[in-house]
């Protein structure tokens, strides 16, 4: 079994960068020291993923204000809205509203992306908003049905896909925390399922996974069973992994086995018996190890040594296995 390691979403910006922005709104420095302190971050986040030995390098995406913001910010139909909580967290976001039909520009997705992964895109990893919670946390103004508005962003995400894997990207994760915390059903459900086969008929050889996380991914299995993706991921902080359902299907597991919600650090041994239950019971040809969720929710420091958890497990997977990938 491939076990595979690295970040499903945002790393917690450094001290010093979250000072730093908050001077450039105040104008006490330039947007050109803000600049390089960016880029110095980022080369500090990429160190640590390969360092690591996580698969995939993402930067951090420290330059992302939020999930939806580069696609607000320029895809067509969309104006940037107010500050609004990201579900029951002290975090916030701006939601995005919809005016009119959403329209993808070619480029400017791509052109946000940091730029660690335009460097080396073969080995980034992609992040982007899965379709239903993209349509379900924006306001929508433009008069479209949100079971439409579902199929439609899966088509506009499959088209960014094709791009991206066009110019060598070959790992995409759709973040999908709404799938979890409120769950579709009937038309919707089945609209989710088209969203992913549109992205699946773009991704090519690619490899994509839909990461669930904020709530319990027990009750939506037989909709993730279905869904034609590489992988699909759970977050082991709100998901009881003694009831996650057997599957004879082999296809790939993520695994949330480091909780973005405390500084505590996990046991490796408690994770490694974990994955051994999970291996037995859904039989995955791949497993990916990764935080529960975005990691931002917790300052710096005590994230990067949360992260030190996963080449643990994966180094005591591996000396099981023979010491095969």
């Amino acid at each position: 079994m491939i076990v595979r390691t690295g970040l499903t979403g945002p790393f917690p910006r450094s001290e010093a960068l979250v000072a730093a922005t908050r001077d450039l709104d105040r104008g006490r420095v330039t947007a050109e020291v803000v600049e390089e302190l960016f880029g110095r971050t980022e080369g500090e986040v990429v160190a640590l993923e390969r360092r690591l030995g996580f698969d995939t390098v993402t930067g951090g995406y420290l330059r992302w204000a939020d999930l939806f913001r580069p696609f607000a910010e320029t895809w067509e139909g969309f104006s940037v809205g107010p500050l609004t909580r990201w579900f029951e967290t002290n975090t916030f976001y701006r939601q995005p509203i919809l005016h009119a039909p959403p329209g993808r520009v070619p480029g400017a997705i791509a052109a946000r992306l940091p730029p660690a992964t335009r460097a080396d895109p073969a080995h980034a990893g992609v992040i982007l908003p899965g379709p239903y919670t993209f349509a379900g946390l924006l306001e929508n103004r433009s008069g479209e049905a949100e079971v439409a508005l579902v199929h439609r962003l899966g088509r506009l995400l499959a088209e960014e896909v094709r791009e991206l894997a066009g110019l060598g990207y070959a790992t995409f994760q759709f973040s999908e925390p709404l799938l979890v915390d409120r769950p579709p059903e009937r038309a919707l459900a089945e609209a989710v399922v088209s969203a992913y086969t549109s992205v699946h008929g773009s991704a090519g050889a690619a490899s994509t996974l839909v990461w669930t996380y904020g709530a319990d991914a027990n009750p939506v299995f037989p909709l993730l069973d279905r869904l034609p993706v590489s992988a699909v991921g759970v977050d082991l902080a709100e998901t009881d992994w003694e009831t996650i359902p057997a599957s004879s299907e082999r296809r790939g597991l993520g695994l949330g086995v480091v909780d973005p919600r405390t500084t505590l650090v996990e046991e490796a041994s408690d994770v490694v018996r974990i994955v051994h239950a999970l291996k037995d019971r859904r039989r995955p040809s791949a497993l990916w190890l990764g935080p529960g969720g975005p990691l931002d929710l917790v300052p710096w420091e005590p994230a990067t040594r949360k992260l030190h958890l996963l080449p643990a497990v994966r180094q005591a997977l591996n000396r099981e296995n023979g010491g095969r990938p």
